[in-house]
């Protein structure tokens, strides 16, 4: 049985066929033009692939309730050629598969506790932190929405007394895509994050932004696991700084056996990057048996 997987991002778009096991068979992608150029180029990927159902993981904001009469749209995104389009009604028109859809990073939490490192928990967070900062949040066994779905990499941060810095979100300044971002730590030393890794000084303030929002999921969430992809947490280096900041921040307020190993706790993702397309291969399975 074969599915389609599409992980559509601000800069390219992924698309993937993959089984029922979440074994990727074929991956190619596009760069994320305007709608016009992009679409029919993923269209025409998937037209002959003889798929079941398709599965979407799609940047936001986007609108997954599905008695809302914009469900499957991409709604206010900064992106302006793809503000208030009707993503998957596109599809459903051209494939007449059914379709799964969710925001990216909730398709990377799925990929992660269905196929790795996450794999038999319930209440599971996602962070990428890349070009934009996403959150994904898998709760008692399902993806979290509500009115929307989680927004909280613009969650509102204590900025460190040192940092001049006001911010690159346009929205909110001192977000935490606003201060930690890969466009913000550019714009802050003036070097893109791959270009600083021997700048201790720049990975020390941004482990005291992550965990910062680290510890805030903790208390919100009580996860079992957090998980922490994107370009920016390619700098491996940041991970025992990130700990230490957690440690630091919650002050032994709460123990658990989880907190006890932060090692196994706080871990980089691990699906060699491939978590936000296993996840949407596994949003298209679900969108086929409940189509049955």
């Amino acid at each position: 049985m074969l599915f389609g997987a599409l992980e559509a991002g601000g800069t390219k778009m992924i698309c993937a066929i993959g089984d029922e096991n979440g074994n990727i068979l074929h991956k190619t992608s596009f760069p994320t033009e305007d709608t016009a150029v992009t679409m029919p180029k993923i269209i025409n990927y998937f037209k002959d692939k003889s798929i079941e159902a398709l599965g979407i993981g799609c940047f936001g904001p986007i609108d997954v309730n599905p008695k809302s009469s914009t469900y499957g749209f991409i709604t206010t995104t900064p992106k302006i050629a793809w503000r208030n389009y009707d993503i998957v009604g596109d599809f459903k028109k051209t494939l007449n598969v059914p379709i799964g859809f969710d925001t990216d990073v909730n398709g990377s939490v799925l990929g992660e506790v269905t196929f790795g490192c996450a794999k038999d928990l319930d209440c599971v967070v996602y962070i990428t932190i890349g070009t934009g900062v996403g959150v994904g949040v898998f709760l008692n066994g399902q993806l979290l929405h509500g009115m929307l779905h989680p927004e909280a990499g613009h969650m509102l941060m204590r900025v460190r007394e040192d940092d001049i810095y006001s911010g690159k979100c346009p929205y909110h300044g001192s977000c935490l895509e606003g201060l930690a971002a890969g466009p913000a730590i550019e714009e802050r030393w003036g070097s893109k994050a791959i270009e600083l890794k021997d700048n201790h000084n720049v990975w020390e303030l941004e482990a005291y932004y992550i965990g910062q929002a680290i510890t805030n999921f903790i208390y919100i969430y009580s996860p079992q696991k957090i998980i922490l992809g994107g370009g920016v947490m390619h700098q491996m280096q940041l991970f025992p700084l990130i700990r230490d900041k957690v440690k630091q921040l919650n002050s032994n307020y709460i123990n658990t056996k989880e907190l006890l190993n932060l090692d196994t706790y706080i871990v980089p993702s691990s699906l060699n990057d491939d978590q936000g397309i296993m996840g949407a291969i596994e949003l298209g399975k679900k969108a086929y048996y409940e189509d049955i």
